[in-house]
């Protein structure tokens, strides 16, 4: 379905795990997206936090049985990267102009516009829960729905602003130093995931934590400054009519943002799901608590259709295994009750 034309090029090689990664040229710089499926299906798109790409915010989701028959079963994957945050990214030169967070939301139009997609799925994550929102009020004919993971939504206070004002300097003359691998950690994941001195952290933390090291400076600091400039949303996520559903850890340094998002959004078209013991990345701390409301909401859309999954009584698809609270005509892609849930944090 790509197509070529003079204003847009691209760059396409199979990567180690199967998806074919594409560098788009947008008016704002190359954007990697990374495809996966099949693109005669329906679209979703995603977009990580600050600091993250796509394998280190959604690889957890996206590795559970359950999820690939609920997803790539009924979907084309495209997993969009900030400006240098791809693997194997080029340094960004510390003199280009820095991307505000219009210009980031416009680059998504233009990748859709590249892969002739009418309208798409997206699901993001903090930051990138943020610039699909944007995407959304901007352009609300391209978006069918939003699933977002402990997302922002209004400006940043005076003391977020000022501890990432710090932490941008810091990048700057230090790098990705351990002091710094353990404040980003601290916004992605809960307490119990850290680990203590007498408990290590879970291999998901640790992973994450290497790949950190990974990311470039000025890269990392371009996307962490545009978030900190980001602006009120609030007003324009009332006239929101897409549906969205919303994750959220009870331990994410954002919750009361996203409460104050839920509260901003239709009722009619929203749902909010809160993940006990978990922080702001669900997709990898518990990722299985997010299948079953998804599986209904996907519904609502007509786009789900049973995949082959276990009906064991642990599978967290079987029927036995449904809370009594979806399974009202409200959840069927309409509203889903607010639940809470604990559950494995391994697939």
């Amino acid at each position: 379905m790509a197509g070529l034309n003079d204003d847009v090029s691209v760059d396409i090689e199979e990567i180690s795990n199967g998806g074919k990664e594409h560098h788009v040229k947008t008016c704002h710089g190359l954007v990697s997206v990374v495809v996966y499926g099949d693109q005669e299906k329906p679209a979703l798109i995603t977009y990580p936090d600050v600091a993250l790409n796509y394998l280190s915010c959604f690889q957890g989701l996206f590795l559970c049985p359950e999820a690939v028959s609920l997803l790539l079963h009924n979907f084309c994957i495209y997993h969009i990267s900030p400006p240098g945050h791809e693997f194997g990214a080029a340094p960004i030169c510390s003199t280009d102009p820095s991307p505000s967070v219009e210009d980031l939301a416009d680059q998504i139009l233009e990748v859709l516009n590249f892969f002739r997609l009418e309208s798409v799925m997206c699901m993001g994550i903090t930051a990138g829960a943020y610039i699909l929102s944007l995407f959304a009020i901007k352009h609300k004919d391209r978006v069918l729905g939003l699933i977002l993971i402990s997302p922002l939504c209004k400006a940043p206070s005076w003391s977020e602003w000022f501890y990432y004002k710090v932490v941008s300097n810091l990048l700057y003359y230090y790098g990705m130093s351990g002091l710094l691998k353990d404040r980003f950690l601290q916004r992605y994941f809960s307490k119990e995931a850290r680990g203590s001195s007498e408990v290590p952290e879970r291999d998901v933390v640790h992973e994450c934590r290497r790949l950190l090291g990974e990311r470039h400076g000025v890269s990392l600091r371009r996307f962490l400054e545009a978030i900190n400039r980001r602006h009120d949303i609030t007003d324009g996520l009332r006239s929101l009519k897409c549906r969205t559903l919303i994750f959220v850890g009870d331990q994410s340094p954002f919750h009361s943002e996203t409460l104050h998002m839920v509260a901003a959004l239709d009722r009619k078209n929203s749902a909010l799901v809160e993940v006990q013991a978990c922080g702001s990345m669900v997709t990898e701390e518990q990722p299985h608590a997010m299948l079953i409301p998804m599986e209904f909401f996907f519904m609502g859309f007509g786009l789900y259709r049973p995949g082959r999954v276990s009906d064991s009584p642990t599978s967290p698809l079987s029927p036995s295994c449904i809370s009594p609270e979806l399974l009202s005509p409200e959840s069927l892609g309409l509203k889903l009750k607010p639940i809470k849930t604990r559950v494995p944090t391994k697939c």
